[in-house]
């Protein structure tokens, strides 16, 4: 009996010990619905390891499994017509209201997250978001597929989605769905986020495109490739969701399947001295506020070798990582709504590129979330729907429809 009842406790032990997830303290709603999240989310990450040691699968295939568990087919309702097609043949899903037929209507670019390894537009948290945005802004949406890694690496993903807005700002496509050209946007989530605003950019300066984007909606972006050592990599290095060691493996995964790449950056030493001059971009003790710094002090990064900038130019690519432009790229942008979240890595990018907006004159409105992980914005429907993701999703869809 002794040796049963120990046996039992030590399991109790061992399985409480893997479940628990530590938790913000100033995170007071769904708790329980957040830890028991993280511990999904890092089973099936142990899973992937584990298969991918093994030689089973590559880690990123295993972990496409909560893509394809998530998957929801494009069905049309009484409120906003859904279909599948393609633009400039990138898969997109089209969400076009029915209310208001003969009025010209607002669009969206959305552009889903996923570290440029996960995620798609079938997605059934994704599917509702647009279709909500849809129906509340009477607003065409274009819902990205772009290709993911490892099967494709940077700049695919970006070029998919390039290859998209320019083929839906052309003015004979925005006439074909009664699209006003003057309220058009883009908006992404996280990975998203940062082809959001790479693509943002790239537009701005593109000869050939007349539209104008009238606003950008960032939420939780990345931003940047050369500096992983920022506050909120420090404070929020075992986050739920969203770990530094996760994130360092999409960004590995974006430019290389060479696992050297990723070991470089987990030890901040991957980018080159004659690339030096890049760090005045995020240097973080000049960019962010002083209640993101908490205490922290700066320290000059490490160098890496030249051979890794050599071998993977696309680490210091604009169009991977936005914010490793002059001023000059940036003066001209649209209108710009950052969302960040308090216990997030990428907390620090999203900051800092609120400062250099509004240091190069772009008009930006900041929502800083408190009490809030990465991707809660994921998490809008039941049965695993937080409440911060709800809050979120309201004031987004309500400074959409304010601006757009």
């Amino acid at each position: 009996m002794g040796i049963k009842f120990l046996g039992l406790l030590i399991a109790s032990v061992l399985v409480a010990y893997y479940i628990y997830s530590p938790i913000p303290e100033n995170v007071k709603e769904d708790r329980w619905k957040l830890m028991f999240l993280s511990t999904l989310f890092r089973t099936v990450g142990d899973v992937a390891t584990i298969a991918e040691k093994l030689g089973f699968a590559h880690y990123m295939d295993v972990m496409m499994m909560i893509t394809r568990f998530d998957y929801t087919p494009p069905v049309s309702d009484e409120k906003v017509i859904v279909t599948d097609t393609e633009f400039n043949d990138v898969p997109v899903r089209l969400y076009i209201p029915k209310g208001q037929p003969d009025s010209l209507k607002r669009a969206m670019i959305y552009l889903h997250g996923g570290g440029w390894c996960l995620g798609g537009k079938g997605m059934k948290s994704y599917d509702f978001l647009s279709r909500w945005t849809s129906e509340k802004l009477n607003a065409v949406i274009v819902s990205v597929d772009y290709r993911l890694a490892p099967k494709y690496h940077f700049p695919v993903q970006f070029e998919d989605v390039y290859a998209v807005a320019k083929y839906f700002l052309r003015s004979s496509v925005l006439d074909q769905y009664n699209v006003d050209s003057s309220r058009v946007c883009v908006a992404g989530d996280s990975a998203g986020g940062n082809l959001a605003a790479a693509l943002a950019q790239q537009l701005l300066h593109d000869p050939e495109v007349k539209v104008k984007l009238k606003i950008q909606a960032l939420i939780y972006p990345a931003l940047q490739t050369i500096d992983l050592a920022l506050p909120s990599y420090r404070d929020n290095e075992n986050m739920p969701i969203l770990p530094k060691s996760l994130m360092v493996k999409f960004w590995g995964e974006y430019f290389t399947t060479d696992t050297s790449l990723q070991e470089a950056m987990e030890t901040n030493q991957h980018v080159p001295v004659e690339s030096s001059g890049l760090f005045k971009f995020v240097n973080w003790s000049d960019w962010l506020p002083e209640r993101f710094k908490k205490g922290h002090i700066y320290t000059s990064p490490l160098h890496g070798s030249s051979k890794v900038g050599q071998k993977y130019p696309g680490l210091l690519d604009p169009r991977a990582a936005p914010l490793l432009v002059d001023d000059t790229k940036l003066q001209g942008l649209p209108l710009t709504y950052v969302i960040t979240c308090q216990h997030d890595v990428l907390r620090d990018d999203g900051v800092m590129y609120v400062s250099r907006l509004r240091e190069a004159g772009v008009p930006v409105v900041h929502e800083h979330v408190e009490d809030s992980v990465h991707g809660a914005l994921t998490f809008i429907m039941n049965p695993f729907n937080l409440s911060v993701g709800q809050r979120m999703a309201k004031n987004y869809i309500e400074w959409l429809n304010e601006n757009l």
